[in-house]
């Protein structure tokens, strides 16, 4: 190496990190692909409270719902790769949308891991209007009533999409699919009637199960949840082999500066071990990520390879 690659090399070096010692210089988007309300906006806000108090800048939640969490995926890709542009997403994203629509992106390629923020399981649940009480009852009702129960998601391609359409085989029932803009716009349609089922995250679902909205039939995960201990999983009331939960990630748009990089998977791993995230984070039902990135991006590949193998047997489709 010459004399002036060395001195280049050594001005990007400092340069790096002066934008790491300096960050942020402007306020942060923290980028959610669904509408306020729902699992993802939960995390996305909790996150940002922190964020802006311990880096002492401006987080700020920007809900781009639509297209399977995708929208807000694209604008993150697609960003002045400096940091100030951070995506919180889910393997609704991340895994599955890839399998099921033509992106303008590439998830694995075009943004970079901070860190795993929660992992939480999906939980079937029924509104009030629903007689059933138990799986079994659920099953023999929409086995009496083939096509009359409708199934509502927080999307296409969505976990509870996916756990809809693999209930509907593993149960060999047929239930309607209703997608929505969020998991927020499903509960109101949940509550009046209009839809009757829902595989539900648990850091979206919680709240309405806790004031009686909506009943617990089952939980899509290999244990109970702590915060559901009465709840049986799948497996327990009859319907094995159908294991789901989601996950929520921070991601950032590739060609970030290293130190900044850094500099972000380090706060947010702070920010998850405090011990009032903590609690939040369990309280939702979730188990607090405890991946290191690469562990992380480890993760996200599995699950992409996962669901599109899992999208292939279910025959599942975007019309």
């Amino acid at each position: 190496m010459n004399w002036l690659a060395r001195i280049c090399l050594a001005f990007a070096c400092l340069q790096t990190a002066v934008l790491a010692q300096t960050y942020p210089s402007k306020p942060v988007r923290l980028m959610v692909g669904a509408n306020a309300g729902g699992g993802t906006d939960i995390v996305a806000r909790m996150l940002a409270e922190k964020l802006s108090d311990s880096l002492r800048g401006v987080f700020v939640v920007e809900n781009r719902p639509g297209a399977s969490n995708t929208i807000a995926a694209d604008l993150t890709a697609k960003a002045t790769p400096d940091g100030h542009t951070l995506l919180v997403a889910t393997n609704t994203g991340q895994a599955i949308s890839p399998h099921l629509m033509k992106l303008n992106f590439d998830p694995m390629r075009d943004l970079v891991p901070i860190g795993l923020v929660v992992t939480v399981p999906n939980v079937l649940v029924v509104g009030t209007q629903v007689p059933a009480q138990t799986v079994k009852d659920l099953v023999a009702l929409m086995k009496a009533h083939p096509g009359d129960y409708k199934f509502a998601s927080s999307g296409v391609g969505s976990t509870q999409h996916i756990a809809g359409e693999a209930f509907n085989l593993a149960a060999g029932v047929k239930s309607i699919h209703i997608p929505y803009k969020g998991s927020a716009q499903a509960h109101q349609d949940m509550m009046a009637g209009q839809v009757h089922i829902m595989f539900d995250t648990t850091s979206s679902a919680m709240g309405q199960i806790k004031a009686g909205k909506f009943r617990a039939l089952a939980v899509t995960t290999a244990q109970r949840s702590p915060e559901l201990p009465h709840v049986p999983t799948l497996a327990e009331a009859g319907v094995p082999d159908l294991e789901m939960s989601t996950w929520y990630g921070v991601y950032v748009t590739a060609g970030t500066p290293i130190d900044v990089v850094g500099k972000l998977q380090t706060e947010l791993a702070r920010v998850i071990r405090l011990p009032d995230i903590q609690s939040r984070l369990k309280a939702l039902g979730g188990e607090p990520g405890q991946l290191s990135p690469e562990q992380f991006r480890q993760l996200n590949l599995q699950e992409y390879e996962r669901f599109g193998k899992l999208i292939r047997q279910s025959n599942i489709r975007i019309d």
